[in-house]
Protein backbone atom coordinates (compact mmCIF):
# COMPACT_ATOMS: atom_id res chain seq x y z
CA UNK A 1 0.00 0.00 0.00
CA UNK A 2 3.01 2.59 0.50
CA UNK A 3 4.70 1.80 -2.49
CA UNK A 4 1.45 2.33 -4.57
CA UNK A 5 0.53 5.37 -2.39
CA UNK A 6 3.83 6.57 -3.14
CA UNK A 7 3.95 6.16 -6.73
CA UNK A 8 -0.02 7.72 -6.80
CA UNK A 9 1.67 10.58 -5.16
CA UNK A 10 4.53 10.91 -7.87
CA UNK A 11 2.27 11.07 -10.83
CA UNK A 12 0.06 13.15 -9.53
CA UNK A 13 2.81 16.02 -8.24
CA UNK A 14 3.76 15.63 -12.17
CA UNK A 15 0.33 15.91 -13.30
CA UNK A 16 -0.08 19.03 -11.12
CA UNK A 17 2.68 20.67 -12.96
CA UNK A 18 1.19 20.16 -16.31
CA UNK A 19 -2.10 20.84 -15.63
CA UNK A 20 -1.19 24.44 -13.48
CA UNK A 21 0.42 25.18 -16.90
CA UNK A 22 -2.48 24.51 -19.06
CA UNK A 23 -5.01 26.40 -16.72
CA UNK A 24 -2.29 29.06 -16.50
CA UNK A 25 -2.05 29.60 -20.13
CA UNK A 26 -5.68 29.33 -20.83
CA UNK A 27 -5.96 32.27 -18.23
CA UNK A 28 -3.56 34.58 -20.17
CA UNK A 29 -5.50 33.58 -23.24
CA UNK A 30 -8.70 34.56 -21.40
CA UNK A 31 -7.25 38.29 -21.21
CA UNK A 32 -7.37 38.62 -24.73
CA UNK A 33 -10.49 36.74 -25.70
CA UNK A 34 -13.42 38.06 -24.02
CA UNK A 35 -17.41 36.90 -23.67
CA UNK A 36 -18.47 37.31 -27.09
CA UNK A 37 -15.17 36.37 -28.69
CA UNK A 38 -15.04 33.34 -31.02
CA UNK A 39 -12.31 31.56 -28.86
CA UNK A 40 -13.92 32.46 -25.78
CA UNK A 41 -16.05 29.19 -25.74
CA UNK A 42 -13.38 26.78 -27.16
CA UNK A 43 -11.20 27.90 -24.04
CA UNK A 44 -13.62 27.94 -21.15
CA UNK A 45 -13.95 24.20 -22.29
CA UNK A 46 -10.23 23.81 -22.05
CA UNK A 47 -10.40 24.80 -18.56
CA UNK A 48 -12.86 23.20 -17.14
CA UNK A 49 -11.78 20.11 -18.53
CA UNK A 50 -8.75 20.40 -17.03
CA UNK A 51 -9.90 21.27 -14.04
CA UNK A 52 -12.26 18.26 -13.98
CA UNK A 53 -8.44 16.41 -14.63
CA UNK A 54 -7.36 18.04 -11.53
CA UNK A 55 -10.22 16.93 -9.20
CA UNK A 56 -8.98 13.49 -10.73
CA UNK A 57 -5.53 14.22 -9.25
CA UNK A 58 -6.98 14.99 -6.53
CA UNK A 59 -8.28 11.65 -5.66
CA UNK A 60 -5.21 10.14 -6.39
CA UNK A 61 -3.34 12.37 -3.72
CA UNK A 62 -6.16 11.51 -1.54
CA UNK A 63 -5.48 7.77 -2.06
CA UNK A 64 -1.74 8.90 -0.95
CA UNK A 65 -2.63 11.14 1.74
CA UNK A 66 -0.71 13.36 0.41
CA UNK A 67 -3.48 15.98 -1.45
CA UNK A 68 -3.02 19.10 -0.65
CA UNK A 69 -5.69 20.43 1.81
CA UNK A 70 -6.94 23.96 2.53
CA UNK A 71 -9.04 23.31 5.59
CA UNK A 72 -12.01 26.04 6.57
CA UNK A 73 -14.07 25.96 10.05
CA UNK A 74 -17.69 25.02 8.60
CA UNK A 75 -20.37 23.56 9.56
CA UNK A 76 -21.22 19.85 8.53
CA UNK A 77 -25.17 21.02 8.28
CA UNK A 78 -23.97 23.33 5.97
CA UNK A 79 -22.51 20.96 3.65
CA UNK A 80 -24.99 18.22 3.49
CA UNK A 81 -27.11 20.65 2.51
CA UNK A 82 -25.68 22.12 -0.40
CA UNK A 83 -25.06 18.25 -0.89
CA UNK A 84 -28.83 17.45 -1.13
CA UNK A 85 -29.95 17.47 -4.39
CA UNK A 86 -26.47 16.15 -6.01
CA UNK A 87 -27.20 12.70 -3.74
CA UNK A 88 -30.65 12.70 -5.00
CA UNK A 89 -29.32 12.16 -8.44
CA UNK A 90 -26.75 9.96 -7.61
CA UNK A 91 -28.76 7.18 -6.17
CA UNK A 92 -31.75 7.04 -7.59
CA UNK A 93 -35.20 6.90 -7.41
CA UNK A 94 -35.61 3.56 -5.78
CA UNK A 95 -33.70 4.40 -2.84
CA UNK A 96 -35.13 6.58 0.17
CA UNK A 97 -32.77 9.08 1.34
CA UNK A 98 -33.01 10.54 4.93
CA UNK A 99 -31.12 13.24 5.93
CA UNK A 100 -30.96 13.67 9.74
CA UNK A 101 -29.04 16.72 11.27
CA UNK A 102 -28.04 16.77 14.75
CA UNK A 103 -29.12 20.10 16.91
CA UNK A 104 -26.50 22.53 17.44
CA UNK A 105 -23.50 20.83 15.90
CA UNK A 106 -20.35 21.84 16.61
CA UNK A 107 -18.04 23.10 13.94
CA UNK A 108 -15.37 21.08 12.22
CA UNK A 109 -12.17 22.26 10.33
CA UNK A 110 -11.76 20.39 7.15
CA UNK A 111 -11.73 20.78 3.46
CA UNK A 112 -15.00 21.06 1.96
CA UNK A 113 -14.57 19.91 -1.48
CA UNK A 114 -12.54 16.79 -0.41
CA UNK A 115 -15.62 16.04 2.93
CA UNK A 116 -18.24 15.91 0.05
CA UNK A 117 -16.19 13.87 -1.72
CA UNK A 118 -16.31 10.99 1.35
CA UNK A 119 -19.94 11.65 1.20
CA UNK A 120 -20.68 10.90 -2.27
CA UNK A 121 -18.07 8.32 -1.79
CA UNK A 122 -19.91 6.34 0.33
CA UNK A 123 -23.40 7.35 -1.04
CA UNK A 124 -22.35 5.86 -4.31
CA UNK A 125 -21.25 2.38 -2.81
CA UNK A 126 -24.41 2.49 -0.71
CA UNK A 127 -25.94 2.75 -3.98
CA UNK A 128 -24.50 -0.12 -5.65
CA UNK A 129 -25.33 -2.25 -2.41
CA UNK A 130 -29.09 -1.45 -3.22
CA UNK A 131 -29.04 -1.37 -6.75
CA UNK A 132 -31.13 -4.98 -7.16
CA UNK A 133 -34.07 -4.24 -4.58
CA UNK A 134 -33.67 -0.48 -3.62
CA UNK A 135 -33.82 0.49 0.30
CA UNK A 136 -32.97 3.21 2.75
CA UNK A 137 -29.96 5.42 2.81
CA UNK A 138 -29.85 7.38 6.02
CA UNK A 139 -27.14 10.22 6.38
CA UNK A 140 -27.41 11.34 10.63
CA UNK A 141 -25.17 13.97 12.22
CA UNK A 142 -24.67 14.21 15.55
CA UNK A 143 -22.57 15.74 18.69
CA UNK A 144 -19.93 12.69 20.53
CA UNK A 145 -18.45 13.01 23.54
CA UNK A 146 -16.38 10.24 24.54
CA UNK A 147 -14.71 9.93 27.60
CA UNK A 148 -13.08 6.50 26.41
CA UNK A 149 -11.47 5.04 23.76
CA UNK A 150 -13.51 3.53 21.02
CA UNK A 151 -11.50 0.47 19.36
CA UNK A 152 -13.15 -1.49 16.32
CA UNK A 153 -11.41 -3.64 13.80
CA UNK A 154 -7.71 -2.32 14.45
CA UNK A 155 -9.11 1.47 15.00
CA UNK A 156 -8.93 3.01 18.43
CA UNK A 157 -10.66 6.30 18.14
CA UNK A 158 -8.75 8.33 21.67
CA UNK A 159 -11.61 10.26 24.00
CA UNK A 160 -12.86 13.69 22.97
CA UNK A 161 -15.27 15.51 21.25
CA UNK A 162 -16.14 15.25 17.82
CA UNK A 163 -19.06 15.61 15.44
CA UNK A 164 -19.55 11.95 13.98
CA UNK A 165 -21.42 11.73 10.94
CA UNK A 166 -22.93 8.10 10.08
CA UNK A 167 -23.55 6.92 6.45
CA UNK A 168 -26.12 4.01 7.01
CA UNK A 169 -27.42 1.71 4.06
CA UNK A 170 -30.22 -1.64 3.90
CA UNK A 171 -28.11 -3.06 1.38
CA UNK A 172 -26.25 -6.07 0.90
CA UNK A 173 -23.78 -5.78 3.84
CA UNK A 174 -20.12 -6.97 3.80
CA UNK A 175 -19.48 -10.55 4.81
CA UNK A 176 -17.24 -10.30 7.55
CA UNK A 177 -13.92 -11.74 6.24
CA UNK A 178 -14.00 -8.56 4.16
CA UNK A 179 -14.37 -5.91 6.42
CA UNK A 180 -10.85 -5.50 7.05
CA UNK A 181 -9.71 -4.94 3.89
CA UNK A 182 -12.46 -2.72 2.37
CA UNK A 183 -10.08 0.70 2.90
CA UNK A 184 -7.65 -1.55 0.85
CA UNK A 185 -6.64 0.36 -2.38
CA UNK A 186 -8.21 -1.71 -5.48
CA UNK A 187 -9.51 -4.38 -3.18
CA UNK A 188 -13.15 -4.63 -4.52
CA UNK A 189 -16.07 -6.88 -4.17
CA UNK A 190 -17.88 -5.71 -7.63
CA UNK A 191 -18.03 -7.61 -10.49
CA UNK A 192 -14.88 -6.17 -13.03
CA UNK A 193 -15.35 -3.63 -14.26
CA UNK A 194 -17.70 -2.21 -12.11
CA UNK A 195 -15.57 -0.47 -10.05
CA UNK A 196 -11.56 0.24 -9.43
CA UNK A 197 -11.04 -0.49 -5.85
CA UNK A 198 -10.11 3.12 -5.05
CA UNK A 199 -13.36 4.56 -3.47
CA UNK A 200 -12.87 3.94 0.21
CA UNK A 201 -9.29 3.77 0.17
CA UNK A 202 -9.38 7.53 -0.41
CA UNK A 203 -12.20 8.38 1.73
CA UNK A 204 -10.01 6.55 4.16
CA UNK A 205 -6.86 8.81 3.16
CA UNK A 206 -9.32 12.04 3.24
CA UNK A 207 -10.40 11.47 6.54
CA UNK A 208 -7.25 10.33 8.07
CA UNK A 209 -5.40 13.10 6.76
CA UNK A 210 -8.38 15.44 8.33
CA UNK A 211 -7.09 14.16 11.48
CA UNK A 212 -10.74 12.15 11.81
CA UNK A 213 -11.07 8.63 12.01
CA UNK A 214 -13.93 6.19 10.40
CA UNK A 215 -15.60 3.19 11.82
CA UNK A 216 -17.55 0.71 10.17
CA UNK A 217 -20.54 -1.89 10.98
CA UNK A 218 -21.77 -4.68 8.40
CA UNK A 219 -23.44 -7.26 7.85
CA UNK A 220 -24.51 -9.81 5.17
CA UNK A 221 -28.43 -9.25 4.07
CA UNK A 222 -28.66 -6.20 7.09
CA UNK A 223 -26.67 -3.78 5.45
CA UNK A 224 -23.11 -1.49 6.40
CA UNK A 225 -23.05 1.97 8.54
CA UNK A 226 -19.98 3.40 8.35
CA UNK A 227 -19.20 6.40 11.05
CA UNK A 228 -16.84 9.37 10.81
CA UNK A 229 -15.70 11.00 13.34
CA UNK A 230 -14.51 14.99 12.73
CA UNK A 231 -12.32 15.90 15.93
CA UNK A 232 -14.28 19.71 17.19
CA UNK A 233 -12.68 22.70 15.98
CA UNK A 234 -12.51 25.16 18.93
CA UNK A 235 -11.76 28.78 17.38
CA UNK A 236 -8.25 30.35 18.53
CA UNK A 237 -7.89 34.16 19.22
CA UNK A 238 -7.49 35.67 16.03
CA UNK A 239 -8.39 32.92 13.31
CA UNK A 240 -10.94 33.89 10.83
CA UNK A 241 -14.48 33.55 11.40
CA UNK A 242 -16.01 30.38 10.15
CA UNK A 243 -16.36 30.55 5.78
CA UNK A 244 -13.62 33.40 6.03
CA UNK A 245 -10.59 32.99 4.36
CA UNK A 246 -7.14 33.58 6.55
CA UNK A 247 -6.26 35.85 3.47
CA UNK A 248 -8.47 39.17 2.57
CA UNK A 249 -10.14 38.75 -0.96
CA UNK A 250 -8.02 40.85 -3.06
CA UNK A 251 -9.98 42.02 -6.32
CA UNK A 252 -7.31 44.71 -7.29
CA UNK A 253 -4.81 41.77 -8.34
CA UNK A 254 -2.26 45.10 -9.66
CA UNK A 255 0.88 45.59 -7.55
CA UNK A 256 4.27 46.73 -7.44
CA UNK A 257 7.98 44.84 -6.28
CA UNK A 258 10.55 42.49 -7.15
CA UNK A 259 10.02 39.30 -6.95
CA UNK A 260 12.20 36.08 -7.63
CA UNK A 261 10.05 32.98 -9.03
CA UNK A 262 12.00 29.66 -8.36
CA UNK A 263 10.15 26.80 -10.59
CA UNK A 264 12.19 23.80 -12.24
CA UNK A 265 9.37 23.17 -14.62
CA UNK A 266 9.76 25.64 -17.57
CA UNK A 267 5.64 25.83 -18.18
CA UNK A 268 4.94 26.12 -14.50
CA UNK A 269 7.57 28.94 -14.88
CA UNK A 270 6.94 30.60 -17.82
CA UNK A 271 2.70 30.75 -17.07
CA UNK A 272 3.80 32.04 -13.10
CA UNK A 273 6.39 34.98 -14.78
CA UNK A 274 4.50 36.32 -17.32
CA UNK A 275 1.21 36.37 -15.73
CA UNK A 276 3.32 38.47 -12.83
CA UNK A 277 4.28 40.24 -14.69
CA UNK A 278 1.29 41.43 -16.36
CA UNK A 279 -0.14 42.57 -12.87
CA UNK A 280 3.24 45.19 -12.28
CA UNK A 281 5.60 43.16 -10.90
CA UNK A 282 9.33 42.73 -11.71
CA UNK A 283 10.02 39.10 -12.23
CA UNK A 284 13.29 37.39 -11.71
CA UNK A 285 13.76 33.70 -12.05
CA UNK A 286 15.74 30.72 -11.57
CA UNK A 287 15.14 27.08 -13.04
CA UNK A 288 17.03 25.56 -10.09
CA UNK A 289 17.35 26.21 -6.18
CA UNK A 290 21.63 26.79 -7.36
CA UNK A 291 20.73 29.11 -9.79
CA UNK A 292 18.43 31.21 -7.49
CA UNK A 293 20.91 31.41 -4.77
CA UNK A 294 22.91 33.08 -7.80
CA UNK A 295 20.50 35.72 -8.47
CA UNK A 296 20.11 36.34 -4.38
CA UNK A 297 23.93 36.95 -4.29
CA UNK A 298 23.64 39.69 -6.89
CA UNK A 299 20.75 41.54 -6.69
CA UNK A 300 18.78 40.13 -3.40
CA UNK A 301 18.80 43.43 -1.79
CA UNK A 302 16.04 44.08 -4.11
CA UNK A 303 13.73 41.05 -3.86
CA UNK A 304 10.60 41.73 -1.90
CA UNK A 305 9.00 38.03 -2.13
CA UNK A 306 10.71 34.83 -2.85
CA UNK A 307 8.37 32.27 -4.45
CA UNK A 308 9.88 28.75 -4.80
CA UNK A 309 8.76 25.30 -5.78
CA UNK A 310 9.02 22.72 -3.16
CA UNK A 311 10.02 19.48 -4.87
CA UNK A 312 13.02 20.46 -7.01
CA UNK A 313 16.63 18.50 -7.94
CA UNK A 314 19.74 18.53 -5.47
CA UNK A 315 18.73 21.81 -3.64
CA UNK A 316 14.65 21.99 -2.68
CA UNK A 317 12.62 24.47 -1.75
CA UNK A 318 12.98 24.71 1.98
CA UNK A 319 16.77 23.70 2.03
CA UNK A 320 16.86 26.89 -0.84
CA UNK A 321 14.60 28.84 2.11
CA UNK A 322 16.66 28.45 4.95
CA UNK A 323 20.23 29.45 3.13
CA UNK A 324 18.30 32.60 1.99
CA UNK A 325 17.09 33.44 5.30
CA UNK A 326 20.81 33.24 6.48
CA UNK A 327 21.68 36.34 4.35
CA UNK A 328 18.03 37.91 4.07
CA UNK A 329 16.06 37.01 6.76
CA UNK A 330 13.15 39.25 6.30
CA UNK A 331 12.71 37.81 2.92
CA UNK A 332 8.84 36.56 2.45
CA UNK A 333 8.31 33.41 0.65
CA UNK A 334 5.60 31.67 -0.93
CA UNK A 335 6.02 27.86 -1.29
CA UNK A 336 4.03 26.24 -4.72
CA UNK A 337 3.69 22.53 -4.70
CA UNK A 338 1.51 19.91 -5.96
CA UNK A 339 2.33 18.10 -2.60
CA UNK A 340 0.50 19.00 0.96
CA UNK A 341 1.63 21.82 2.95
CA UNK A 342 2.35 19.66 5.70
CA UNK A 343 4.87 17.68 3.91
CA UNK A 344 7.48 20.03 4.35
CA UNK A 345 6.16 22.81 6.70
CA UNK A 346 7.74 20.47 9.63
CA UNK A 347 10.93 21.02 8.11
CA UNK A 348 10.96 24.71 9.18
CA UNK A 349 9.90 25.43 12.45
CA UNK A 350 8.13 28.48 13.08
CA UNK A 351 9.42 30.33 10.31
CA UNK A 352 7.43 33.19 10.09
CA UNK A 353 6.64 35.36 6.44
CA UNK A 354 5.56 31.56 5.01
CA UNK A 355 2.79 30.85 2.76
CA UNK A 356 1.35 28.06 0.39
CA UNK A 357 -0.09 28.13 -2.71
CA UNK A 358 -0.92 24.36 -3.77
CA UNK A 359 -0.99 23.55 -7.58
CA UNK A 360 -2.86 23.64 -9.86
CA UNK A 361 -3.94 26.99 -9.47
CA UNK A 362 -5.14 29.46 -11.74
CA UNK A 363 -3.78 33.67 -12.38
CA UNK A 364 -5.76 34.94 -10.09
CA UNK A 365 -5.25 32.91 -7.27
CA UNK A 366 -1.46 33.42 -7.52
CA UNK A 367 -1.58 37.21 -8.44
CA UNK A 368 -3.91 37.09 -5.12
CA UNK A 369 -1.83 35.40 -2.92
CA UNK A 370 1.19 37.66 -4.33
CA UNK A 371 -0.54 40.85 -3.37
CA UNK A 372 -1.64 39.78 -0.20
CA UNK A 373 1.67 38.43 1.22
CA UNK A 374 3.08 41.52 0.10
CA UNK A 375 0.80 44.04 1.44
CA UNK A 376 -0.48 42.29 4.57
CA UNK A 377 1.62 44.79 6.74
CA UNK A 378 -0.34 47.62 4.91
CA UNK A 379 -3.94 46.84 6.89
Amino acid sequence: MQAVGQLAGGIAHDFNNLLTAMIGFCDLLLLRHRPGDQSFADLMQVKQNANRAANLVRQLLAFSRQQTLRPTVLSVTDVLQELMHLLRRLIGENIQLDVIHGRNLWEVKVDQGQLEQVIINLAVNARDAMAERGGELAIRTSNQQLTRPLKREGETVPPGDYVLIEVADSGCGIAQENLDRIFEPFFSTKEVGAGTGLGLSTVYGIVKQTGGFILVDSAPSVGTNFQIYLPRHRQAAGEPAPGKSAHSQVTDLTGMGTLLLVEDEDAVRAFSARALRKKGYDVLEASSGEQALDVMGEQGDKVDLLITDVVMPNLDGPTLVRRVRETHPEVKVIFISGYTEDSFRRNLGEESDIHFLGKPFTLKQLAGMVKDVLYADAG
